[in-house]
């Protein structure tokens, strides 16, 4: 074998493996873990998860991290761009979990009606608020979103936050987070990003 076939060899042989790792990662979904953080080192967050295990998040300097703070329900107005999880009922009505508010800059943030992961019949809907009106049990909203509308009512009592900015030293022992993260094998994850409690608001997706 020659010296030019072999380095075609290898780079095919690299350029194969690089394929196969590719098609690895792009077969494992994002998870979302949350919990309580136990301990933060520069490259791990572990997490006590709500489900009673721990999870070991690989994190870098580069990973970002956000938070949020309270807002009030009536914030929500007409044309305000939410993201909110709702749990869907027998009768088909959407009642909200919680509501992010987003400011404009992030407007079209995960856009769409979609299966969330908060136990049977969750959704997640991001969309433009078309109307609220006030009902008895709390405010009605109409929501349009790319390719569909929904009415979802949100209680008195749910949170309603908005995003705010947090660093990677906000990643402190004792305190709440949702980690979206990729699985790694061996139990370990990939931390794609962290939001993470402030000043007392936890992350309530």
């Amino acid at each position: 074998m020659t010296y030019r076939t072999k380095l075609v060899v290898t780079a095919a042989a690299t350029f194969a493996l690089a394929l196969s790792v590719s098609a690895f990662a792009q077969s494992e979904k994002p998870v979302r873990i949350r919990g309580t953080i136990t301990s933060v080192t520069a490259d791990t967050l572990t997490v006590h998860r709500n489900s009673g295990d721990d999870a070991k998040i690989a994190i870098t300097p580069k990973t970002p991290v956000s938070a949020f703070k309270n807002m009030k329900l009536a914030d929500i107005q007409k044309g305000s761009f939410i993201g909110t999880a709702a749990t869907t009922g027998v009768d088909g009505k959407l009642t909200a979990r919680e509501v992010v508010v987003f400011p404009e800059a992030m407007r079209g943030t995960g856009e769409g009606h979609y299966a969330w992961d908060l136990g049977n019949n969750s959704t997640m809907t991001n969309a433009n608020v078309d109307s609220v009106l006030t009902g008895t049990d709390g405010r009605n909203l109409k929501l349009s979103y790319k390719g569909g509308t929904s009415d979802v009512v949100v209680p008195d009592n749910v949170p309603v936050v908005t995003p705010t900015k947090a660093s990677s030293t906000d990643l402190v022992a004792g305190r709440n987070v949702v980690v979206t993260a990729t699985p790694a094998g061996a139990g370990a994850y990939t931390g794609l990003r962290v939001a993470v409690e402030k000043d007392g608001v936890s992350p309530p997706m």
